[in-house]
């Protein structure tokens, strides 16, 4: 009797992921701490640890014959709303003149409360526009890193119990995966 392939949940594997990046950029922060190393050679650093960590996954994963499974919440019935004007246009604020005097200085003083709430107003809205943006951009690297993994696991039934196909098949999506980027890096430093 043939046994059951092993699923793993893609929503798991971008936790682990995640904690992996973490873990990469501390050890980056703390070696780097008595040394004075370039941007450059702490981004090599970086790639190298997250490449030997997706090597190794991808390795075990192809030799244990590991499939996913898509259960990251779905986003495709989020709507929009109209919060924010999309015509491009702002409003017309008014110009306000204060008199001279004790009226004048009481009228800049709720003038200048006003803007102050105003300008909270606006930092509070900016910061959930970034809160957003953060989600948005996860949920990017969760697609792209699900669907990368996916389809290198779509290859675990062919590669299940053999070591050299499957270090074969890790290490050239590997370099297909992280290749590119150390590529433009270098390019980057040598145009310099």
């Amino acid at each position: 009797m043939k046994a059951k392939q092993t699923y793993l949940k893609g929503k798991s594997v971008f936790i682990v992921s995640l904690v992996v990046i973490f873990i990469t950029i501390l050890t980056v922060y703390l070696t780097g701490e008595n040394y004075n190393r370039t941007v450059t050679s702490n981004f090599y650093i970086s790639l190298s640890i997250i490449g030997t960590a997706l090597f190794l996954f991808m390795t075990y994963g192809l030799y244990e014959g590991i499939g996913l499974i898509d259960n990251f919440p779905k986003y495709r019935d989020f709507q929009t709303g109209d919060i924010i004007a999309s015509s491009g246009t702002s409003p017309d604020i008014p110009s306000v003149e204060v008199g001279e005097g004790i009226g004048g200085f009481l009228l800049s003083i709720l003038l200048w409360i006003g803007m102050t709430i105003l300008v909270f107003l606006l930092l509070v809205l900016l910061e959930a526009f970034f809160w957003f943006s953060i989600f948005v951009i996860l949920t990017i690297l969760y697609w792209v890193f699900f669907r990368a993994l996916k389809f290198v696991f779509s290859k675990s039934k062919d590669t299940k119990g053999q070591v050299l196909q499957s270090i074969i098949y890790s290490l050239s999506y590997t370099v297909l995966y992280l290749g590119w980027i150390f590529a433009i890096v270098y390019l980057a430093q040598s145009l310099r």
